[in-house]
C-alpha cells in the first residue's frame, strides 16, 4: 500500500479501491465479531427498531424494545394501538411523538397493502411511514434480500474522513461506496465502518493514536493535536 502522502491530492480509483479493500479487511482483522447492536427476532421488530434508532442511540432502543415487542407483537396491534399507550414504551427515545405517529401508521400500512407483512425490497421498504432509505436499506441487507450499502452518521462522518468520498448527502455517499468497494464486501464494511465509529472514530475526538487504518487515513476534517 502506497504511503499515506501520496493519498493526497487526486488519488488514482485503482489505488483508492486497493486501499478501501485494505481498511475493511483491518477492520475485519480487529473487530471479527462486528455485527447491528439492536436486539430483533423478526422483519417486524427489525424495522421497528431500525427506526426507533434515529436520534436515539442502540442502547436506549434495546432497553424500550422488549415491552414493546410484546405488547405490539404484530403489525395489527400496531395499526390499532391508542397513541397515548405507545407513547409509554417510547418515552425515552428520541421524538417519541413523531416516532408513535409512525409506528401506528407503520402497522396500518403493513395491513392495507402488505397482508401484515414486512416487504423485503428497499423500495417497498422505504415507502413505508417513518422508514426512508437509509433505514430500508439497514433492514433489506440484514433480511437478506437485497445488496445495499446504507449510509449512517458514523459512515457519513468516516467514509469523508478517509477520503473515500468527499459528498455529504448519504445516498451520494453510497454511490460512492458502492464503487470503492465490491459488492461481497458491502454488508461487512457497512458494520465495521459504523463499529469503527462508535469506538475509536469519535466524531470529535478521533483515537487516532490506536486506529489500525491511521496509515490509510488522510483525516480529512481531523484537526490533530499538536505534539
Amino acid at each position: 500500500m502506497p504511503a499515506l502522502g501520496i493519498i493526497k491530492g487526486k488519488e488514482p480509483a485503482p489505488q483508492k479501491r486497493a486501499r478501501a479493500v485494505e481498511i475493511i479487511e483491518r477492520l475485519d482483522h480487529a473487530m471479527p465479531e462486528a455485527k447491528i447492536e439492536l436486539d430483533y427476532r423478526s422483519p417486524l421488530e427489525l424495522v421497528v427498531a431500525v427506526a426507533l434508532s434515529a436520534q436515539t442511540t442502540d442502547k436506549r432502543v434495546n432497553l424500550v424494545t422488549p415491552a414493546l415487542f410484546q405488547r405490539f407483537p404484530t403489525a395489527a396491534d400496531y395499526a390499532k394501538a391508542a397513541p397515548a399507550e405507545v407513547e409509554g414504551f417510547l418515552k425515552t427515545v428520541g421524538l417519541f411523538r413523531n416516532k408513535t405517529k409512525n409506528l401506528i401508521k407503520l402497522g396500518q400500512v403493513l395491513v392495507e397493502k402488505h397482508g401484515g407483512e414486512v416487504p423485503t425490497s428497499r423500495a417497498a421498504l422505504a415507502e413505508l411511514p417513518g422508514v426512508g432509505n437509509k433505514t430500508a436499506g439497514v433492514v433489506t441487507i440484514h433480511l437478506g434480500a437485497e445488496t445495499a450499502f446504507p449510509v449512517d452518521t458514523h459512515i457519513l462522518r468516516l467514509s469523508r474522513r478517509l477520503g473515500l468520498t468527499s459528498k455529504t448527502d448519504p445516498d451520494d455517499v453510497e454511490a460512492d461506496l458502492r464503487k470503492v468497494l465490491p459488492e461481497p464486501l458491502w454488508f461487512k464494511a457497512h458494520q465495521l465502518i459504523i463499529w469503527h465509529g462508535r469506538r475509536c472514530c469519535d466524531a470529535l475526538r478521533p483515537e487516532c493514536h490506536r486506529c489500525v487504518v491511521a496509515d490509510l487515513c488522510p483525516k480529512k476534517g481531523v484537526k490533530l493535536k499538536k505534539k
